[in-house]
């Protein structure tokens, strides 16, 4: 079957080529993957989604504050 797409702005046509060559991919290849991912994909569910993050996360687990962040972050660099 076959599609003609009209109309494509530059900067998405520029961004799919990008895509395209970062997978190796032709152009045409390119927006029938990102087409098969948008059609075969499931909505989120939000909540359940935050409900597995939770279970996943060990016990006791602490939060960390920016402070946490800025020292794990600039730790090794000198």
């Amino acid at each position: 079957m076959t599609i003609t797409l009209k109309n494509i702005p530059d900067d998405l046509h520029r961004c799919l080529k990008e895509r395209a060559a970062r997978h190796h991919r032709s152009l045409n290849s390119e927006v029938i993957a990102a087409l098969e991912t948008i059609a075969r994909s499931e909505p989120v569910d939000p909540r359940a989604y935050l409900e597995r993050i939770r279970r996943l996360r060990p016990s006791g687990h602490e939060r960390l504050t920016q402070e946490d962040f800025d020292g794990l972050k600039n730790q090794g660099r000198a």
